[in-house]
C-alpha cells in the first residue's frame, strides 16, 4: 500500500513516516509540505492513500481534498487537531474517509494513539483490497441479498417510537446524507452514536443542525428525550434510561468510547418492538450485539450495503451474524428513515 504524507511540519512528516515504516506491507511513496506539491506528486504517481494535514500554507488540506476528489477516488485521511475541528468536519463532509487527531505531545506519543493510527490505516487498506478483488466484489452483493432474505422474517412495526443509528469510519458523510433527507419535523427521537474523539462531536452536531430543520444537539447527561436528533459526545457511552439520556465513562467497548452497542442495548429494552436500528459504514464489529438485542425484542434492523460503505466492517459483521432485517444502499436508507420518522 503506497501512502503519500502531506504536512507543512517537517517534524510531523518524520513522525508519520516512521510510524508507517513500522507497519507491514506499507510503503511511503513520498512526502509533501503543502497541497499544491501533493497534487503535483499525485499527477505523476498515483498512491493508495493520502495522509494530509488540515492547515497548511499555499494550499490547505480542505482545498486539496476537494481537488483530489474531483479527479480521483484516492482515499484521504486528515491529520487534525482540536484547533481546526470545524475544518475537519467540513473535510469529512467533502469526502475524507476519516481523520486522525494529532498527538498533544509529539515528543511522547501514547501507545493508544499509535494503535488508533494503525487501525485507521488498516481499515482503508482492507477496503482497497476488497474493492480491487473483482471476484469477491461481484459475489458479495448476492451473498448479502441471500443473508437478508434469511433474517427478514420480522416486520416493521406500524407504530415506531424511536430510531437509533450507529456509525464509524465514513459515518460523518453518510450521516449528513441521511440528515439532509429528513422531513421538516420528526415524529420520533433519533439517537446517533458516531465513533469520534472528544471535542469533535459538538462541531459535528452543529454541522448536522445546519443541514436540517429538525434540531440536532450533542447530548448532555440527564437530557430529556424530545423529538430531536441526539448525537453522543466523544469519550462517553450513551444509554437511554427512565425516559432520559444518560452518559457514562465505562471502559471502552470494541476499543472505542462511545460504543454503538451501549445505545442499541438500552434502546432495545426501552422501545422493544417499536424501535428501528440502522448500522452504517465502519470498521470492526460494534453494533452487532445491539442489533441482536433489538431483534430479540421485536425491533427492526437495517444495515448499509457494501457498495456505499467506506468500510464494510460493522455492517458486514451484523449481516454475517444474521441480525439484519434489511440491507440497503445509503440513499435508500435515507428514504426509509424519512418514511419512518415523517
Amino acid at each position: 500500500m503506497k501512502i503519500l504524507v502531506v504536512d507543512d511540519s517537517a517534524f510531523m512528516r518524520k513522525i508519520i513516516t516512521d510510524l508507517l515504516k513500522e507497519m507491514p506491507d506499507i510503503e511511503v511513496a513520498g512526502t509533501a509540505r503543502n497541497g499544491k506539491v501533493a497534487l503535483e506528486m499525485l499527477n505523476d504517481q498515483p498512491v493508495d492513500l493520502v495522509l494530509m494535514d488540515v492547515e497548511m500554507p499555499v494550499m490547505g488540506g480542505l482545498e486539496t481534498l476537494r481537488k483530489i476528489k474531483a479527479t480521483m477516488d484516492t482515499p484521504v485521511i486528515m491529520l487534525s487537531s482540536l484547533t481546526n475541528k470545524e475544518v475537519t468536519i467540513e473535510a469529512l463532509a467533502s469526502g475524507a474517509a476519516d481523520f486522525v487527531e494529532k498527538p498533544v505531545n509529539l515528543m511522547s506519543i501514547q501507545d493508544e494513539w499509535v494503535l488508533d493510527f494503525h487501525m485507521k490505516i488498516k481499515s482503508v487498506r482492507s477496503r482497497g483490497k476488497a474493492v480491487s478483488n473483482a471476484a469477491e466484489y461481484n459475489v458479495q452483493p448476492q451473498t448479502v441479498t441471500e443473508t437478508s432474505k434469511q433474517v427478514a422474517s420480522a416486520r416493521l412495526a406500524t407504530h415506531i417510537r424511536a430510531l437509533v443509528i450507529g456509525a464509524s469510519t465514513g459515518g460523518p458523510r453518510a450521516l449528513l446524507t441521511i440528515i439532509r433527507s429528513l422531513p421538516a419535523a420528526t415524529k420520533v427521537p433519533i439517537f446517533i452514536v458516531q465513533h469520534m474523539p472528544k471535542g469533535f462531536t459538538k462541531s459535528f452536531a452543529q454541522r448536522m443542525d445546519q443541514e436540517t430543520n429538525i434540531p440536532v444537539c450533542e447530548v448532555e447527561d440527564g437530557m430529556a428525550i424530545e423529538r430531536k436528533v441526539y448525537l453522543c459526545p466523544g469519550d462517553y457511552h450513551m444509554i437511554i434510561k427512565n425516559g432520559k439520556l444518560s452518559l457514562n465513562q465505562e471502559p471502552k467497548l470494541h476499543g472505542t468510547r462511545p460504543a454503538v452497542d451501549y445505545l442499541f442495548n438500552s434502546a432495545a429494552e426501552t422501545y422493544r418492538r417499536n424501535l428501528v436500528a440502522v448500522l452504517l459504514t465502519g470498521m470492526g464489529k460494534d453494533g452487532t450485539k445491539g442489533m441482536q438485542q433489538i431483534q430479540a425484542n421485536g425491533g427492526y434492523t437495517i444495515a448499509q450495503d457494501k457498495e456505499t460503505c467506506v468500510v464494510f466492517g460493522m455492517p458486514r459483521n451484523a449481516i454475517e451474524k444474521h441480525v439484519v432485517n434489511e440491507v440497503l444502499d445509503l440513499d435508500s436508507i435515507g428514504r426509509k428513515i424519512r418514511q419512518i420518522v415523517g
